[in-house]
């Protein structure tokens, strides 16, 4: 089979396509997935630009979307033709936060899903949205879970709630997706006006180019009539200040990013005036993911995805997602 694999210390031009032996068949609790898809995220250019060291001859890529080819013994759950997408954290299966780290993450700590076929355990998937195609389902598993876990399941978005995204990437839009359609009304912030005019035709309704407007926080807030009820936070130390002075007394903060910086200074009287949950958080567990799952299913609800690439041009499609021009998810086909 076809694999793009990371050759040590990393950095993109040492990404190359080789040939790896076939898995084989799976056995017992286990799938054989054909897989076409993969999406990019930050936390998968960390590992390929070399900035967060693994393996040398790594497979990279923590998002895979395909269909079964085969189910080893006392496998149910699936049937072969099935469309499947992976798990981030393929062992965190319900309940709290069992993960502190990322040596079970495809990408990092194991081989991802830049090949052809892959043979893991069945809890490692979960169905895709039934309409979706491999591209989009690819979406769903970093960006869209992460995102859905802060709004829906830490923060318990409902209609009429107020939500501010900062961004147009591709947690942020699909925030802002999950938080229209399930009636909320959403700011985002951005430094380019044609991005900003895009997630208008997204539904947003107030945006802000926080260059022209370095306070943003309370143009935000007087826009929420006090404050917003949950903030996507995905820049980290240079934008936290702000989205505190952004969200409501009492509001939660997903604290998803480090776009800015791993650390920094925490205006931590403000926090504590706010009576507001600053909350850390990483994708989720593969029940939020089948959660998701089934809300997409019954939901008229498409990832915004900006640009396609093949499997062999994974290096451009993280150069291009380092221009920062992108708006919403990129992703590889084969």
């Amino acid at each position: 089979m076809k694999a793009m694999i990371l050759d040590a210390p990393g950095g993109l031009d040492r990404l190359r396509q080789v040939e790896r032996d076939d898995p084989g068949a799976p056995g017992p609790g286990m799938i054989r997935v054909r897989l076409h898809a993969t999406s990019l995220n930050y936390h998968d250019y960390g590992i390929v630009s070399g900035n967060m060291p693994t393996e040398d001859g790594r497979i990279p890529m923590a998002d895979g979307a395909g269909v079964v080819e085969a189910v080893g013994e006392g496998v149910t759950e699936f049937a072969v033709g099935d469309k499947v997408v992976s798990c981030f954290f393929p062992g965190w299966w319900d309940g709290p936060p069992r993960v502190g780290d990322f040596a079970t993450v495809p990408g990092d700590g194991v081989d991802g899903f830049a090949r052809e076929v892959v043979v893991a355990p069945a809890t490692a998937f979960t169905l895709s949205p039934k309409d979706y195609d491999h591209a989009q389902a690819a979406t769903i598993t970093t960006a869209g879970l992460t995102a859905w876990r802060s709004l829906v399941v830490d923060g318990a978005l409902k209609a009429g709630d107020r939500v501010l995204v900062l961004g147009t990437g591709g947690v942020s839009i699909w925030a802002l997706q999950i938080a229209k359609r399930m009636g909320a009304s959403v700011a985002v912030t951005s430094s380019s006006d044609e991005k900003l005019e895009r997630a208008r035709g997204l539904g947003a309704d107030f945006t802000l180019n926080y260059r022209r407007q370095e306070q943003w926080g309370g143009r935000v807030r007087e826009w929420a009539e006090g404050g917003v009820d949950h903030v996507i936070e995905v820049g980290g130390p240079a934008t936290l200040a702000q989205s505190i002075e952004a969200v409501r007394i009492g509001g939660h903060i997903g604290l998803i990013g480090v776009l800015t910086g791993t650390s920094g200074q925490v205006p931590t009287a403000a926090l504590m005036a706010k009576q507001a949950r600053l909350q850390g958080l990483i994708v989720g567990s593969r029940r939020m993911q089948q959660d998701f799952v089934r809300a997409l299913d019954t939901a008229d609800l498409r990832p915004v995805i900006d640009r396609t690439f093949p499997l062999e041009g994974l290096a451009d499609a993280f150069r291009h997602q380092e221009g920062g021009d992108h708006f919403g998810k990129i992703v590889a086909t084969w």
